[in-house]
């Protein structure tokens, strides 16, 4: 029997191969990200469901939300279960993120300053069945530890977010994806994403995006001119010039209290 025509073998092999000079197809579950110019750079259009997306960031938490929130609330609304922060840097703004769609109800805020205690509850959260999706800030965590958790997440399909420093860029990591997130120095209105590892060719320019979607910005807009009235009804303002202050509160500061417009109000 003669062996295959080689024109004929490669024809036959190529249709199954991926070449690097082209987007990848997912090869499992994906999320679809909520932003139509991050969900086009992406394998398969949306982040990898049991695999580990890793976020590089100059300030911890920074557009973090912004990021992920979208994909959030899809996978609590699919999996009924909770979205696990562990070691976020600080308590996340209940009013903001229930008027973007993810309740407060629906996170569990695991708290450690310990590296290895971080890991292991990020570890036991995967395993867990009722878990939505995992986000965990592990600025120390090392290669064989995060392969551990990508194999995690793999056996237990679970959406997997580990925030990282910029400076992890420059060493290996067995993420799926990798990007980096950073504010844009010419418009603080937008954010830029650099896509440093995915199933695809390097990415030249940076994906840019929104810093708020447009109902939170009608909605800080409606509070802030809200506010801004009331205070030149008081006297307090001079008429043309806008309130540049700021309020931060707990989660359960708002519990019972004032509209919507006045929760989202602490986010501006």
């Amino acid at each position: 029997m003669g062996l295959p025509f080689l024109d004929s073998f490669s024809a036959a092999a190529g249709r199954g191969v991926w070449h690097a000079d082209e987007l990848g197809l997912a090869d499992a579950q994906v999320v679809a990200t909520g932003h139509a110019a991050l969900d086009a750079e992406l394998p398969g259009g949306g982040w990898p469901v049991g695999a580990m997306t890793e976020l590089l960031q100059g300030t911890p938490e920074a557009h973090v939300w912004r990021l992920l929130l979208p994909a959030l609330g899809q996978a609590v609304q699919a999996r009924g279960g909770p979205v696990v922060l562990i070691g976020a840097p600080y308590e996340p703004c209940g009013p903001s993120l229930a008027a973007q769609g993810l309740p407060v109800e629906a996170l569990m805020w695991v708290r450690s300053e310990a590296a290895a205690a971080r890991l292991w509850a990020c570890e036991q959260a995967l395993r867990c069945a009722d878990v939505a999706a995992v986000l965990a800030w592990l600025p120390q965590a090392r290669v064989g530890e995060l392969r551990r958790l990508q194999l995690a997440a793999a056996q237990h399909e679970v959406l997997l977010f580990v925030c990282r420093p910029e400076s992890a860029a420059q060493g290996a990591s067995p993420a799926r994806l990798r990007l980096q997130v950073e504010g844009c120095a010419a418009d603080s209105s937008q954010i830029e994403l650099r896509i440093l590892k995915r199933r695809g060719p390097p990415l030249a320019a940076p994906v840019m995006l929104p810093a708020r979607n447009e109902r939170m910005a009608a909605l800080l807009a409606a509070a802030r001119l809200r506010r801004k009235l009331r205070l030149q009804q008081q006297g307090t303002v001079p008429v043309g010039e806008a309130s540049s202050s700021a309020t931060v509160v707990r989660i359960d500061a708002w519990k019972g209290n004032g509209n919507a417009l006045d929760r989202i109000a602490v986010v501006a």
